[in-house]
């Protein structure tokens, strides 16, 4: 099991690593899934664009874009996160940074799980599941 977290083109500190990474195991591990290799990298909302534009061919900001490398029930994957995205919306929900930085990171590891975002029942069922998650954060 790797978790490992990076900068790109941003100076951040992450606060709790080794407790986010016991975190994301256990949430993995509920889902019938075991971690493999899985990199999340920090970012500003520029390199993200770049990254959205280069890959995926679309031209908006986004806080989040999985890059998925599964195998079976192994999770392998690149969760990119823009950190200004992640500041605007923890201000746009009335939420502190901490808390909708965690909910980011989960969003990208259920992702890697199987859960999908595109249709608003799938919407409903993957924020339920990010919000049961963050419950079991200690």
């Amino acid at each position: 099991m790797a978790i490992t977290f990076q900068n790109k083109e941003l100076s951040f500190k992450l606060q709790q690593a080794s407790k986010l990474k016991t975190w994301i195991k256990n949430v993995a591990e509920l889902e019938g899934k075991k971690i493999g290799q899985l990199n999340f990298v920090f970012t500003n909302d520029e390199e993200l664009l770049k990254t959205n534009i280069q890959f995926l061919n679309h031209s908006t900001y986004t806080d989040i874009i999985t890059f998925d490398y599964c195998e079976g029930n192994s999770i392998h994957g690149d969760i990119i996160l823009s950190i200004d995205r992640v500041f605007d919306n923890a201000k746009k929900f009335k939420t502190d940074f901490e808390e909708e930085l965690k909910r980011v990171m989960i969003h990208g590891v259920l992702h890697l799980c199987g859960y999908k975002d595109k249709t608003t029942q799938q919407a409903k069922q993957i924020r339920s599941k990010e919000n049961s998650a963050l419950k079991k954060f200690k």
